[in-house]
């Protein structure tokens, strides 16, 4: 078995390197987060042609486990060398003539964003804007649908990473049905943290990113595609090169890859965590790992007499943003528990100023968890004292 080998030649230019970038703190980000120590063991072995066998047995069989854990067999799992937002723009591009209208349900910063790229590809956004904090009700997509007959897709954020909140999807997902519309779903906090039923849920696009509840390094989108989706693609003008989705389908099938070169290394540590999900016991004890670390963060912040911006009951499992009391601002809680050495998320877009976020993607343990708790208790005394 070859592994890499550490006897460097210029071991001081990595040494240099090093100093800059060395872990420094405990991480409870937005992403990127902390990462499985077998995703970066796997991560370190020497590079080969993604045009090789055994990188096609990878992509397969990595493909294969995004299936299982997706729900989904009539769907095409696609991999993309980019962010989570590059399916954003293929999305829109590959379904939605120019001028068409999208329906954009926004809850919260990235909303905002799918708007914006919408927007930006010569189309037309229609917003369904929420107060942050609070997740859209099937009742009101209906409405909006309604009033606007005519919108080709709706998008749906299914968990708002600036606000915390998890949306209702699979009731959502109906409601877009009942109007046959073509359903996006950006999934990037939520796929890894949050169940996703692609067939059962009939979702037409759902996506993600590599450096969020997989816990793997950032540089890898995740997607499943319905047959739909690709049928009207395959007709569509302009939807680009990059992200043309059948050519993705294609390279698939029939050269067991992608079209241009992939990020190997987060491809083998996602295929990693998909099968460190298996041996926990599969995708539901998984996930109630993740429920069970959001629920201890949100007991404990409401233990120190803080709030959490989600509305009761829409709770995301993956990220909390956390109300500062009266007098105080988020950046004073994040800068003051960086300093006893715990990386949270700053508050983000509307609601900066007023909260922080408390991350629980990626590599951590319980115990990290009531560190953390115990140092933001310590840090919520002190700036109370100072307000």
């Amino acid at each position: 078995m070859m592994e890499l080998r550490f006897d460097m030649q210029y071991e001081d230019a990595y040494r240099e390197v090093y100093e800059l970038v060395k872990p420094k703190y405990r991480l409870f980000t937005a992403g990127p987060v902390a990462c499985f120590p077998e995703v970066l063991a796997i991560m370190s072995v020497q590079m080969f042609s993604h045009r090789s066998a055994e990188a096609k047995e990878v992509h397969v069989d990595t493909l294969n486990r995004l299936k299982a854990f997706l729900e989904t067999e009539n769907g095409e799992v696609i991999l993309f060398p980019s962010s989570g937002t590059g399916f954003m723009e293929a999305a829109v591009r590959n379904t939605v003539p120019r001028g068409g209208k999208v329906l954009v349900t926004t809850i919260g910063a990235f909303g905002d964003r799918f708007a914006e790229v919408v927007e930006t590809n010569g189309r037309e956004p229609i917003i369904l804007r929420k107060e942050p904090g609070y997740a859209v009700k099937p009742e009101e997509l209906d409405d909006a649908l309604r009033k606007n007959p005519d919108v080709h897709a709706v998008t749906i954020t299914y968990n708002e990473t600036s606000t915390g909140v998890l949306n209702p999807l699979p009731e959502l997902a109906k409601v877009v049905h009942e109007h046959d519309k073509l359903l996006f779903v950006d999934a990037v906090s939520a796929m890894g943290g949050a169940d996703i039923k692609f067939d059962e849920w009939g979702i037409d696009l759902v996506f993600a990113s590599s450096q969020k509840a997989f816990g793997v390094p950032p540089g890898l989108a995740v997607a499943a595609v319905s047959e739909r989706v690709f049928e009207i693609a395959e007709k569509m003008p302009e939807r680009g090169w990059y992200f043309d989705l059948p050519l993705y389908k294609k390279f698939n099938e029939k050269k067991k890859g992608t079209p241009s070169t992939p990020p190997l290394p987060q491809i083998f540590g996602l295929n990693v965590v998909l099968r460190i999900v298996e041996k926990m016991g599969g995708k539901e004890a998984w996930l109630r790992m993740y429920r069970k670390r959001s629920e201890t963060i949100r007991e404990g912040v409401r233990d120190m007499g803080l709030s959490v911006l989600a509305e009761p009951g829409y709770e995301s499992p993956t990220i909390t943003a956390v109300v500062v009391p009266e007098g105080m601002k988020g950046v004073d809680v994040y800068n003051a528990m960086r300093e006893r050495g715990f990386e949270l998320a700053k508050g983000y877009g509307s609601v900066a100023e007023k909260t922080f976020r408390i991350g629980n993607m990626g590599y951590m343990t319980f115990e990290d968890i009531e560190d953390m708790l115990a140092n933001l208790r310590e840090v919520i005394a002190d700036l109370k004292k100072r307000a």
